[in-house]
């Protein structure tokens, strides 16, 4: 009769060992999942950029140092690997873009240009794509944070090596308003 009772009670044991790990696989798989869906939705936002240069050039010739800033915060966004260079580099990236519209309000045929007006439309749907994108992966790492750091089941994620991820959060408020395009 003992014999059945530990038995059992390593059976149990098992059984909850197996449902955390496959608990945490699935989050894990949430997790890269939701990354990816940040990454569909960054690539059309650089995309839009090299159109938005060309049209805002036409007009602004002479702003080359706001062009070239630009264009080296989007190449170093498309070439960024992993969650904390990827959050610096789309910070860079994001405030190289403001400068580039600060330029763009000083032309105001520009700002009524309807290839301008619907770059300008396509880039607040994209930032808010992103915005949504950000907020699922985020959740996703915290639902999987929160399994890793919770009693007991932290014993079975550092057995077989589970690492918390990192959020993707922006450096500051200021940043965290999806940037104004509009120039009515």
């Amino acid at each position: 009769m003992t014999l059945l009772i530990i038995i059992a009670v390593i059976l149990a044991l098992a059984f909850y060992v197996i449902g955390i790990y496959n608990r945490l696989i699935k989050l894990r798989t949430n997790v890269s999942e939701a990354w990816s869906g940040i990454d569909v939705q960054l690539k059309k936002r650089y995309d839009l950029i090299p159109n938005l240069i060309e049209t805002v050039k036409a007009y602004a010739s002479h702003e080359r140092e706001t062009f070239e800033s630009v264009t080296k915060a989007r190449v170093a966004a498309m070439g960024a690997n992993g969650v904390v260079d990827q959050q610096a580099a789309e910070n860079q990236l994001t405030r190289s873009l403001s400068g580039l519209f600060a330029v763009a309000e000083r032309y105001p045929d520009l700002k009524s240009n309807t290839n301008f007006l619907q770059m300008q439309q396509d880039l607040t749907a994209v930032e808010q794509d992103i915005e949504r994108s950000r907020r699922y992966y985020n959740g996703s790492v915290r639902d999987q944070n929160i399994l890793i750091d919770s009693f007991p089941s932290n014993f079975v994620a550092s057995s077989f090596g589970f690492e918390k991820s990192a959020f993707f959060e922006l450096e500051n408020e200021g940043e965290r308003a999806v940037p104004k395009v509009s120039f009515k």
